[in-house]
């Protein structure tokens, strides 16, 4: 089986697995006083300080969540109160049910945000902007610096998911102008369970928990924390130094689908070197998945979270595609991905296409 599902969960990376291990020997509580526990509490801080230099925030700023749907929420709830709300038309379904009645900001044919529009939507008053680092979908890169400007020219705050940019291009919340931004551990190649929200410290401080508890985090998320997750999650941050290695496969990946008839979705736009969406006229999504499976090769048909549902793809409607939006497959090449694999696609593609073509026709 060739598993090319890297956007929906990547290969937990061999750094990732030792740091989970070490860190399942350790039997305290991270918020207990005594040996064991100023032990797992050490390892807490060690992730918690790695993590925020990695991604340009305070330690103090970072508060570990459950992953990043979380972590969208928390920041929206406390960041988006007594503001409008203005989200990117691509955006993740954990930002868009977070952020209930927001502004829709379109995008062009490419999937990029339109920022003409958005300076527009930001002339009727304070407001909270959602907008992510890159897309689930499509792979393709938003121009979230430039919207960070324009956000605080008009006195608003910008939240980035930058689920899907973390740890394949350079990713930095100081840099970028940002005011918060989710993380999901497993996206990098760590454990599920774990992800975080980084913050500015004038950000930091209106956060308020959406889940109460024994004050951990600071006070902002209450629970036990998931060490081994959560060190896990640091370990595969580290791990992961981006996914320009990535091109090459995936130009290959993308000129076997387009000889066999296919259309790549916002390939005029920056992308993330691993991922492409292959539209394929005439054939649903549903039922390209489902044949790539019985080949031997694992994709899947938009968000993970979605794509057991036989519906319409948001994003790629936002971008105007027309009955494509539901005839297209994402491609995201893990961080392990190889020659071979992209062989066994092209393969399996060509012959998915050649059969489901003719019987569409």
């Amino acid at each position: 089986m060739i598993y090319l599902d890297a956007n929906a969960t990547e290969p937990l990376r061999p750094a990732a697995r030792a740091a989970v291990l070490a860190a399942l020997e350790l039997t305290g509580n991270p918020s207990s006083v005594h040996a064991a526990g100023r032990a797992a509490h050490r390892l807490l801080e060690q992730a918690r300080e790695s993590l925020a230099a990695r991604f340009g925030a305070r330690p103090a700023d970072l508060v570990f969540t459950s992953g990043a749907t979380e972590a969208d929420a928390l920041a929206i709830y406390a960041l988006g109160r007594g503001r409008r709300l203005i989200v990117g038309a691509t955006e993740h379904d954990a930002v868009r049910t977070a952020a209930t009645g927001a502004a829709m900001l379109p995008v062009d044919g490419q999937g990029v945000a339109d920022l003409a529009a958005l300076r527009v939507l930001l002339r009727d008053g304070p407001a909270l902007v959602c907008l992510m680092a890159a897309n689930n979908e499509t792979g393709t890169i938003q121009p979230v610096a430039e919207a960070a400007v324009l956000c605080h020219a008009a006195g608003a705050l910008l939240h980035v998911d930058a689920v899907q940019a973390a740890g394949r291009i350079a990713l930095d919340l100081a840099a970028m102008g940002a005011d918060s931004l989710a993380l999901s551990g497993h996206k990098l190649g760590g454990p599920q369970g774990a992800g975080a929200l980084l913050a500015t410290p004038a950000a930091a401080a209106l956060l308020t928990p959406l889940i109460g508890g024994g004050g951990q985090e600071r006070g902002r998320r209450g629970g036990t924390s998931p060490l081994p997750a959560i060190a896990g999650f640091a370990a595969a941050a580290e791990a992961a130094t981006g996914a320009e290695h990535l091109a090459g496969l995936r130009a290959e990946v993308e000129r076997a689908a387009v000889a066999a008839g296919a259309v790549v979705v916002g390939a005029g736009a920056p992308r993330l070197a691993n991922t492409t969406c292959l539209a394929l006229p005439g054939v649903a999504a549903q039922t390209q998945v489902i044949a790539l499976d019985l080949a031997g090769v694992m994709v899947s048909a938009g968000a993970a979270c979605s794509s057991g549902k036989v519906t319409q793809s948001h994003v790629l409607a936002a971008m105007g595609l027309g009955a494509l939006a539901g005839e297209a497959i994402r491609v995201s090449l893990p961080w392990n991905a190889n020659a071979a694999d992209v062989r066994c696609f092209a393969d399996a593609y060509r012959t998915m296409a050649t059969r489901l073509s003719r019987r569409a026709a």
